[in-house]
């Protein structure tokens, strides 16, 4: 468990490194986004991701870890939208932005912790390919939880999923620097 955590961690700082970059260079303009659009914007990616992982052809030229860190950082605002909406000129401080980007990735990170020890570290025997398609899958699932207005019988909610995918990206991503 200390090597997941020293490997979650680094990828996690190369994440919100990112973030904090881009939002010096747009502000919080993703406030904008409604979550439904922020899932929207993690399917892209991952079924950029699937499409070539299956057709081994890159036109673009974004790396699957650029991908997968994007989807960490949709996650994450996702949650913040959830939690703290936006109308359209709400403007959030960058500060307050990154402060609560902290408080999420910490609650993913404990999350990772309990799942971890009762999992077994499974995910260190999948393939990037599976991870990707457990992605995809959460993708359909928050779209038909948004379709049915946030209500569920027996499901989590939508935003169980969003860690999820968080965390399934962040187990891509150390998988990815160990084929390095």
């Amino acid at each position: 468990m200390d090597k997941t955590v020293f490997e979650y961690t680094n990828v996690m700082n190369s994440c919100r490194e990112i973030f904090q970059k881009k939002s010096f260079d747009y502000g919080t303009s993703w406030r904008i986004f409604r979550p439904s659009s922020l899932t929207d914007q993690i399917f892209i990616k991952a079924q950029r991701i699937r499409t070539i992982q299956e057709t081994r052809e890159n036109k673009v030229g974004e790396s699957f870890e650029d991908a997968f860190m994007a989807i960490v950082n949709y996650c994450i605002m996702a949650v913040v939208q959830l939690r703290n909406p936006a109308s359209l000129n709400d403007q959030l401080a960058i500060e307050k932005a990154l402060d609560f980007y902290k408080e999420i990735e910490q609650e993913a990170f404990e999350l990772m912790k309990k799942k971890n020890h009762d999992y077994g570290e499974a995910w260190r025997d999948m393939r990037v390919s599976s991870l990707t398609d457990l992605i995809l899958t959460k993708v359909l699932r928050i779209k038909q939880i948004e379709d049915n207005q946030g209500k569920t019988l027996v499901s989590e909610g939508v935003e169980g999923n969003y860690f999820d995918m968080l965390n399934y990206s962040v187990f891509a991503l150390i998988h990815l620097k160990q084929e390095c």
